[in-house]
């Protein structure tokens, strides 16, 4: 089997300050805005998309209508300490401070508007130790 397009939606109930936050914060570019659903692209010519949807949305089952829990969106990115200044500029709740992890990422974690754990991070060499 192959995929054409894998998208991640996140559920939310302010559209705009999600949409916001993502803009400011990882530099995406918006695409479609409607009351309902916002549609975000990478700035870069990758074909990278992240939606919004209305949490109390038709298309969003009752049953899964519930703040996220259990699961959390990773962006890599060049520069993470770069994107937590930003994060600390617009006061976004920081949940973990930036540190190098055993993986070989130096990664924080910050909540969206919606409640979304957010994981922004990057490649760290054994130098930067």
């Amino acid at each position: 089997m192959s995929f054409s397009r894998i998208l991640t939606n996140i559920c939310a109930d302010d559209l705009a300050a999600c949409r916001d936050f993502y803009v400011q914060l990882l530099g995406f570019e918006v695409k479609y805005d409607s009351d309902w659903y916002v549609q975000l692209g990478s700035p870069r010519p990758l074909e990278l998309e992240f939606g919004i949807i209305k949490r109390t949305h038709e298309l969003v089952p009752a049953a899964c209508q519930t703040a996220p829990s259990g699961m959390y969106v990773t962006f890599v990115v060049s520069n993470v300490d770069e994107v937590y200044q930003k994060a600390q500029a617009m006061k976004a709740p920081i949940i973990q401070e930036p540190r190098n992890e055993f993986y070989g990422q130096r990664r924080f974690l910050v909540l969206d508007p919606a409640g979304c754990l957010i994981d922004v991070c990057s490649p760290w060499s054994e130098q930067e130790r």
